[in-house]
């Protein structure tokens, strides 16, 4: 993976590793150093392993705090719902993971690139390699962005209503009023266009969204609004 397309990652995350190694090695697969042994290249195996520790911890917190009422048994069935493999592959899906990741050529041709557990795996180890990179509060701002949104409460499993549907249940029951998008910027030529849209509650811009379509940037940007009032919420409890 050349640099350009870990900015491209970075951007579209919104983040900026301090420690671009950390980065490029959460996205290098084992198939990957067996096929270039040559140097001091890594695979994420390491990363995997911290990052489903600070997963378990901080999907522990965000259900400790949304959900007061309900017991220990509950909780853990939810954590495990949401801690599992089906369920990280579906968010490295959804960040595109799979297209940055650095496979060997056997793997390549397997399909490895879209392989559920692959991709599980490679979200637990981008989330090991940002708390390395950034800490705690960082890699906790990144999942109520990306993954707190989606939890759903009644399943113990993913949300089937979109982040924009969950952000207008939220932003009613704050009494926070309309919900607008606005269109901040169209870029690029006709056959490849970017979106950039931003969500606007009470005058207040609360997200940002960036997409090949209107409604993919409006759903990342409503994703990105609900986490900042869920994060707002858990920190005033």
């Amino acid at each position: 993976m050349k640099h350009e397309a870990f900015d491209e990652l970075q951007q579209k995350l919104q983040l900026n590793f301090t420690r671009i190694k950390l980065l490029r090695q959460a996205f290098t697969h084992t198939s990957y150093v067996n096929e270039h042994k040559r140097g001091s290249v890594q695979d994420n195996e390491r990363l995997e392993f911290l990052g489903d520790a600070v997963l378990q911890l901080l999907v522990s917190e965000y259900l400790y705090k949304t959900y007061p009422k309900r017991p220990e048994g509950e909780l853990t069935r939810m954590r495990a719902s949401v801690v599992c493999e089906p369920s990280l592959a579906h968010f490295a899906e959804r960040l595109e993971f799979g297209q940055y990741v650095l496979l060997g050529r056997g793997e390549e041709q397997l399909g490895g690139r879209h392989r559920q557990a692959l991709l599980a795996d490679l979200f637990e180890s981008f989330v090991g390699a940002l708390y390395l990179d950034a800490g705690v509060e960082k890699t906790r701002q990144f999942l109520e962005q990306h993954m707190f949104p989606f939890i759903d409460s009644n399943n113990y499993g993913l949300l089937m209503k979109d982040a924009k549907s969950k952000l207008q249940e939220r932003a009613q029951h704050a009494g926070l009023g309309a919900i607008e998008y606005r269109i901040i910027e169209e870029r690029g030529p006709a056959h490849d266009r970017e979106f950039v849209i931003e969500v606007v509650l009470d005058q207040t811009c609360y997200g940002v969204g960036i997409g090949r379509s209107k409604k993919e940037a409006e759903q990342r940007a409503a994703a990105e609004a609900w986490g900042k009032l869920a994060g707002h919420e858990l920190r005033n409890i």
